[in-house]
Order: structure tokens, then C-alpha cells, then sequence
């Protein structure tokens, strides 16, 4: 079973750092196959910071629905394009299955081979059994399915067309017959007539097949070598002998004309709908080259994905990866305000109050027991450091800096330097898009039915916002209008005087209430805020009430 750590959507570096913290403890202290993940892009500061500690970026996962890689086969049994009917059939049987995958040499899926067209092949209907005695294979093929043994001559391994003749007849009556073949693709079978088989010899057929391990005569063998006609002894009588080397069809000219493929991440949802319109009994898996990794039978779609959810950072569905719902829950670490959530059975919670999720990660380690490594303390002091603003923030709690004290002894990184470091890469205004700038670090909140946004991002001065004004408010307002959003609200904040600017688009009735001073249409400056959470959000909720009365 698979647990994933994994924060909100359009993540912060509090969110991205401590998901790999805790991912990194949850292994150590014993937790199988546990990996972080991410529900959005990283940004510049996050990718410094990383960079900076040696530690790769968490694994994208953008949709938690199960996928066709959740449930399917890994283990294929497949033949390739070149392996007789004979082999297919027996494989078959001996593994009990109704079609197998056909391949070629790259394992490039090619098609499938169902038991249906070998029986075609083997019990043709009596319109067509005249085409049944002819075989396109290698005549290496044709003798090996009956256990052949060479005479006289070779046996070449080219793909060719034969065809099957039985000499059961008088010498003229097959005199005439081989008149009307082309001797060069004859394999006949015949017992230990002479006659015949030096009738054949004349004619230069391909090969002559001897059924019943009956002897060949001097004189025949003495034609046979001279007239360059391949001689082979069978162990089995003509009718054993002509039913298995028609065996020797190769299963890349049986193929069934139709068939689904899916890749590993196709949604099971839209599988189960296309296979429910479908007689076939198996469908491939391919990768994008069109290479065989899995199969996936009907009763694989009865499967569910053996995951686990741990979430960090948030508590809120509306803020979560997509289908995070349809996955189990066993864990939450949060500082945020507690959404509406349901679990089926106990979990652990923690949401504490205190400036980062990455204070709360590092407490884990101190209550495992467990001594946080270099890199992972380097990652929390990053999470701390910028979702407090460098302990500037109103949210910033004594836990908090005595988290930090010793997370920079275990990094050598001196706090301040690192913060400083932090925040003067990447400006936001100037490395992202006005569309960027809102969903880079946005959480979706509802609040009794109505849904809204809260985005913020931090800059060293508001030096570059007035020439990205317009554009933010024109992409905050189609945020909105396209998310359908009762309002769509953007934090801009200036670490260094604690200061910030919100842009807000939506109902009217809503931004009457917002009292702070206006500095422009949809724009008003907030001294002293610049926490979300703590001081944006109540005050947020508190107009919202108002515009509800």
C-alpha cells in the first residue's frame, strides 16, 4: 500500500518542505512505500531552496482518481509476431487464458490473439478449407511443431508461403495434381512410397515430408541430394503430421481486427464506461511508444487502489488534490482554521496553532525520537521562515522560534541570512504571469454554500506592482467569473515595512463592506497585515456576514 504526503493545491514552500519532512519520518519510523507529492508547480523560491539542500522536487500528482496503473496486470503474458499457433494454443492452455498480447521484437504492442481465431484457423468452415493448407512460416517452423528430423537438405529460416499436400493417391492421379502447383512452395507428406516421392523429387518440390518414421530409400535419398529437394522424417503418421504443422501459422497474421488499448493513466471511471460497450475479454496497456506494460481484464475494473492520504498544510477538501475524497485519509497536520470534514474512523489530527506547518513537522521528529537530517531541516527552516515572513508575521509564536533556533543549528544556516536569501529570489510580479501571480499560492474556501479565493504573494517592495496593477485586477476578475466565485480576492505583501494591498473582484454588495483605505477601483492598502490566515481571512468572513444581512 501506497501513503501519500501531499499539501494543497497551487503550494506554498510551507507545504511543499514540510510534505518531504514528514514523508522522510514517516519512512524511517517504519512506514512503507511513503512518498511526498505536490498538487501544483513549484515556484523559484521553492526550487532554490531545494536546490540549496540537495533534495528532489516531490512527486506531481494532479488527479488522486484511480487509474488504469492502480489495478492492472504488470506481469504479461505475451507472444511475439513470429511465434506459431502451435505455441500460442499450448500457452494458452496451460495458463488458462482466452487471448494473449501479440508483440514484436521491441515489445511494441501489435494486437491481440484470441482462442477464437486459432480454432478459425485449425477448423475453418467448409467454404474456406482449401486456404486452411496454406501456411506462411519459416519451413524451420513447420518441421519443428511435429518434431521433424532433416534428411537430406536444409531448412530455411526466411518466412515463406507453403502449401500442404498429402500423397494418398495413385502415382498419376498426383502427377496430374502437381501439375497444377508450384512445385517450389510444395511441402508434401506422404509415407514410404517410392513412387510418389520420387514423382515429387522430379517436379522439385520444396520438401517431401516422410510420415511415420518410415525408412527412405538409397535411391530416393541419391535424387533427393542431387536434385536439391529437402527431406524430412516424421515420428507421427501423415494425419498427426499435417494437423500440427499447420500449427505453424504464425500468430502475427491472426490477429483480432479490433481492439481498446488504454495507457497506465487513463481514469478507471472512463475505462469502465468504454468496457462496458465491449466484448473484449482483455484490454492491453501501452505507454506512449506503444509499448506493452500491462494488461487489464474486466475484473481488474472491480479493483480499488491500495492508497493512503496523509494531508499537510490544509484541512479543506475545496483545497485539496483532486480526488482526495475518494481516497482514505489517515492523517492531518495543519495550522489552518478547521473546514468542514468527515473522516469514517479516527485519525490523527494535529492542527496546532503556531506560524508553520513545518514547526509542526519538526515536533514530530522530536516526539519520534528521531534526529532531523541536514537537508530536512534546512527544508523546514525554508517552510517556517516564509510562512511566518521571517517571524514577522502575527501567526509567528514562541514554538515557532524555538523551532527554528534548533533546526538552524542541524542546517549551519544562520536564520536571517537564509530568509534574506529566500525572499529576494524570484520576484512574483516579475517572473510570473498577472494569471500566475493568482494561482500561485490560491486556497478555496466555502463558507454556508459560498465559495471564494484568497491568493498572496510576497515581495521585497511594491516597487514593481504599479506597472502590473491593471493586469493582476483584469486576470483577478476572470479568476472569478471563470471559477464562478462569489469573490476573488489577492494579497500582495511587502515583507520588509508589514504591509500589504488587496485586490478584490466580485458581488458589490460584498467589497461595500471592505472598510480599509482605498488606493484605487477594486484596490485597498492594509497596514500592519500580512497574514492570510490570521488577519485576512476573519476579517474576510466578517464582510461576508455583512454583505449576507
Amino acid at each position: 500500500m501506497q501513503t501519500i504526503v501531499i499539501g494543497h493545491k497551487n503550494p506554498d514552500m510551507d507545504s511543499i518542505c514540510s510534505a518531504v519532512a514528514y514523508a522522510h519520518l514517516k519512512r524511517v519510523t517504519g512506514t512503507p512505500n511513503v512518498i511526498a507529492a505536490r498538487a501544483g508547480n513549484t515556484n523559484e523560491r521553492i526550487d532554490f531552496v531545494l536546490h540549496k539542500f540537495g533534495v528532489e522536487p516531490p512527486v506531481f500528482i494532479s488527479d488522486l482518481s484511480d487509474r488504469v496503473s492502480d489495478v492492472m496486470e504488470r506481469d504479461v503474458i505475451c507472444v511475439q509476431a513470429d511465434s506459431t499457433a502451435y505455441d500460442a494454443i499450448h500457452l494458452l492452455e496451460k495458463r488458462r487464458l482466452r487471448g494473449l498480447p501479440v508483440v514484436d521484437g521491441a515489445r511494441r504492442f501489435l494486437g491481440l490473439l484470441s482462442a477464437f481465431k486459432i480454432s478459425h484457423h485449425l477448423f475453418p468452415p467448409r467454404e474456406e478449407a482449401d486456404a486452411a493448407r496454406l501456411i506462411t512460416a519459416p519451413l524451420s517452423s513447420i518441421v519443428a511443431t511435429f518434431g521433424g528430423k532433416v534428411l537430406i537438405g536444409e531448412l530455411p529460416n526466411e518466412t515463406a508461403e507453403y502449401l500442404l499436400m498429402i500423397g494418398a493417391m495413385s502415382a498419376d492421379t498426383f502427377a496430374e495434381r502437381l501439375r497444377q502447383q508450384r512445385p517450389e512452395r510444395l511441402v508434401l507428406f506422404v509415407g514410404d512410397r517410392d513412387d510418389i516421392q520420387m514423382l515429387a523429387i522430379a517436379a522439385n518440390v520444396r520438401a517431401i515430408v516422410v510420415t511415420g518414421d518410415l525408412p527412405v530409400a538409397a535411391a530416393v535419398e541419391e535424387a533427393a541430394r542431387a536434385g536439391g529437394v529437402t527431406i524430412v522424417r516424421s515420428p507421427h503418421d501423415t494425419a498427426i503430421s499435417v494437423d500440427l504443422a499447420r500449427g505453424a501459422v504464425q500468430v502475427g497474421r491472426m490477429l483480432e481486427p479490433e481492439h481498446l488499448t488504454f495507457t497506465p493513466d487513463t481514469l478507471l471511471e472512463h475505462v469502465r464506461e468504454k468496457a462496458a460497450h465491449s466484448a473484449a475479454f482483455v484490454f492491453p496497456i501501452v505507454d506512449e511508444t506503444g509499448v506493452l506494460v500491462g494488461i487489464l481484464a474486466k475484473s481488474n475494473l472491480l479493483k480499488k487502489a491500495e492508497r493512503r492520504l496523509i494531508l499537510v498544510d490544509h484541512n479543506e477538501l475545496s483545497q485539496a488534490v483532486k480526488g482526495a475524497d475518494k481516497v482514505r485519509i489517515v492523517e492531518i497536520l495543519d495550522h489552518h482554521r478547521i473546514g468542514g470534514f468527515a473522516t469514517d474512523s479516527p485519525i490523527l489530527f494535529w492542527n496546532n496553532p503556531v506560524g508553520s506547518t513545518s514547526t509542526i513537522v519538526a515536533l514530530c521528529y522530536q516526539q519520534a525520537g528521531v534526529p532531523v537530517p541536514r537537508a530536512m531541516a534546512g527544508l523546514l527552516m525554508a517552510g517556517l521562515l516564509s510562512d511566518t515572513l521571517n517571524l514577522n508575521s502575527p501567526t509567528a509564536t514562541p514554538a515557532d522560534r524555538l523551532v527554528l533556533e534548533q533546526l538552524a543549528q542541524v542546517a549551519g544556516v544562520d536564520p536571517a541570512e537564509f530568509a534574506e536569501e529566500i525572499f529576494s529570489v524570484g520576484s512574483p510580479l516579475l517572473t510570473l504571469t498577472p494569471e500566475q501571480v493568482i494561482t500561485a499560492d490560491c486556497k478555496e474556501y466555502e463558507e454556508d454554500g459560498i465559495r471564494f479565493t484568497v491568493s498572496q504573494i510576497e515581495e521585497l517592495s511594491f516597487s514593481h506592482f504599479a506597472e502590473k496593477q491593471e493586469a493582476l485586477l483584469a486576470a483577478l476578475e476572470q479568476h472569478g467569473r471563470r471559477a464562478r466565485l462569489y469573490f476573488a480576492a489577492l494579497l500582495v505583501t511587502d515583507i520588509n515595512t508589514q504591509t500589504s494591498l488587496l485586490l478584490c473582484c466580485g458581488a458589490p454588495e460584498f467589497l461595500y463592506r471592505i472598510d480599509f483605505p482605498a488606493r484605487g477601483p477594486h484596490m485597498w492598502e492594509l497596514a500592519g497585515v500580512v497574514s492570510r490566515k490570521k488577519q485576512l481571512l476573519p476579517y474576510l468572513l466578517q464582510c461576508l456576514a455583512g454583505s449576507k444581512s
